[in-house]
Parts: C-alpha cells; sequence; structure tokens
C-alpha cells in the first residue's frame, strides 16, 4: 500500500463516491471530502480548504457550478505539496461556445492546465445514471420524460466507466500527464430512443416528449428550480442539439485498455435493481 493520500472532491456524489470505493480498493488512502464528510469541504467556504490539502498527494476535483474558486483551489493545492490533479469536465467543453457551461467547464480546465502541477482533464457525456439517480428518474416513474432534445443522438457514458477512469488516472499519474480525455459511451442514442430501451427492460409504460427549451425552463421553474438555474440546465440542452458532442470517442479505450459499457448493458442492471419502480 502507498503511504500517497488522494483526495476526493465530492465524495457523496455521483462520481466522488465511486472514485474513493475505486481506490481504496486498489489500496490507496484516501481522504473523502464533501459538505457531509468527516473531512468538510465547501466551495463557498474556503477557509476549510488547507486542511482538506494537508499531506495530500493527488486530488480528484469536482469543480463547482461557478468558474472562480477552482483557481484559487489550485493556488492552495500548490502551496500545500499536492503533485496531480484529475478535473471532471464536461465532454466536448471547447465546443461549447460562450454559453454558462462551456465558460465555467473552461474556467476550471484553465485553472488546472495553468498549474505548475501535473494534471489530467477527464470530459464525460452525460451519464446513463440520470435516468435512475437524477433529473430524469422521477419523471420517469411517472411515465412520461419531457425534455428539449430531439434528434441530435447522446453518446451517454457509464458512471462505474468514469469511475473506473479516474481511478485508473489518479494510481498512474505519470502516464496520463497533460492528457485531456473525452469519455463516451459505445455508440450515441437520442433520448427516446433511451426511454424506449428502459420501458422494455422495466417493463413499465414510459413515454418521451419533446419540449422547447423555454417550456422546458418553465415548468422546472414550477417544481421549484430558481430561473436561472433552469435556464442553465435548458441551455445545455440547446447545444447539444447542435450535434457538436454527439460523436463517441475512443477515450475510455485508451485509459483502461477495454470497450466502454453499453446503455443496453445499463438499462439492464438498473431494471433488475427495480430502479424505476414506482
Amino acid at each position: 500500500m502507498s503511504n500517497d493520500t488522494t483526495l476526493v472532491l465530492g465524495a457523496t456524489g455521483k462520481t466522488g463516491r465511486r472514485v474513493a470505493a475505486r481506490l481504496r480498493l486498489r489500496g490507496t488512502q484516501v481522504r473523502a471530502a464533501s459538505r457531509s464528510s468527516r473531512t468538510r469541504f465547501d466551495w463557498s467556504d474556503p477557509d476549510g480548504w488547507d486542511s482538506a490539502l494537508q499531506g495530500i498527494t493527488s486530488a480528484y476535483v469536482v469543480p463547482p457550478p461557478v468558474p472562480g474558486p477552482v483557481h484559487e483551489f489550485v493556488a492552495r493545492a500548490e502551496a500545500a505539496g499536492v503533485q496531480h490533479l484529475v478535473l471532471l469536465s464536461g465532454h466536448g467543453a471547447d465546443a461549447w461556445g460562450d454559453s454558462t457551461f462551456g465558460l465555467d467547464m473552461r474556467s476550471a480546465e484553465d485553472a488546472v492546465r495553468g498549474s505548475a502541477l501535473e494534471w489530467t482533464v477527464l470530459r464525460p457525456s452525460n451519464f446513463n445514471q440520470n435516468f435512475d439517480e437524477d433529473l430524469f428518474h422521477a419523471p420517469l416513474v411517472a411515465g412520461e420524460l419531457a425534455l428539449p432534445a430531439g434528434a441530435v443522438p447522446e453518446p451517454f457514458i457509464d458512471l462505474e466507466d468514469v469511475a473506473d477512469a479516474a481511478a485508473a488516472v489518479l494510481a498512474e499519474p505519470g502516464r496520463h500527464a497533460g492528457r485531456i480525455y473525452e469519455l463516451t459511451g459505445p455508440r450515441a442514442l437520442t433520448f427516446e430512443e433511451a426511454v424506449e430501451l428502459i420501458s422494455r427492460a422495466s417493463g413499465l409504460p414510459m413515454t418521451y416528449k419533446r419540449l422547447s427549451p423555454a417550456e422546458y425552463t418553465a415548468a422546472l421553474v414550477a417544481e421549484g428550480w430558481g430561473e436561472d438555474d433552469a435556464h442553465h440546465v435548458a441551455e445545455m440542452f440547446v447545444l447539444m442539439e447542435r450535434g457538436v458532442i454527439a460523436e463517441t470517442t475512443d477515450g475510455i479505450a485508451t485509459v483502461l485498455g477495454r470497450a466502454p459499457r453499453s446503455f443496453e448493458d445499463y438499462v439492464v442492471r438498473a431494471a433488475a435493481a427495480g430502479a424505476w419502480r414506482p
């Protein structure tokens, strides 16, 4: 077992908890950090960052939805003697233009890539697990998913693959230093196709309905979202419809030496676990 310790931010989140578990299986010492972990980390409270970074060799960084704090975090990581940063970004960040998502992702990447540390950037596409762990889950259980997405497909990726890749990169920093990995699933499919596959596997009636971005924003606001947050989420779908991030990549194969998991495999596993049972 190495004496090196890896800091995992967002350790109770979708990627963080999976990355932490994989690193522990590899024998890596992990310092799990989040707002609710023993090691507390909050992007809005920089006073706690230095204690989280003390004695850390590598860090898995899940950036906040605003760009500024990552620059200060990286500076503190350098001062604390951290050697390697792995940043979770977004698929095709260079192609997202001046959208809020694009600016936020590129700001975080600039902070990491401009540092004196070894760095690696992971750019996954939308997660398969968004359909059973996140925003899309409740509408599917209710029988209808309504989004502003049409005929442009999305190369959904399994979170298990993202976590496998992150753990591998953190465990072998020299091999992956200065690399940007675009991570996708093996094929792209539309949201309508995804809903159909989930309906078949679960045996539950589900339909897909296409909304306009304005209709989707209004629906989110009606559910209690803030106006800005709702607009930003709708904006993501507008960008996806341009088709600039619809292509699959070989990122998982490059990092892990194997093909990525398919959406169909994910759906079968999730349905067997009762993910969409009312």
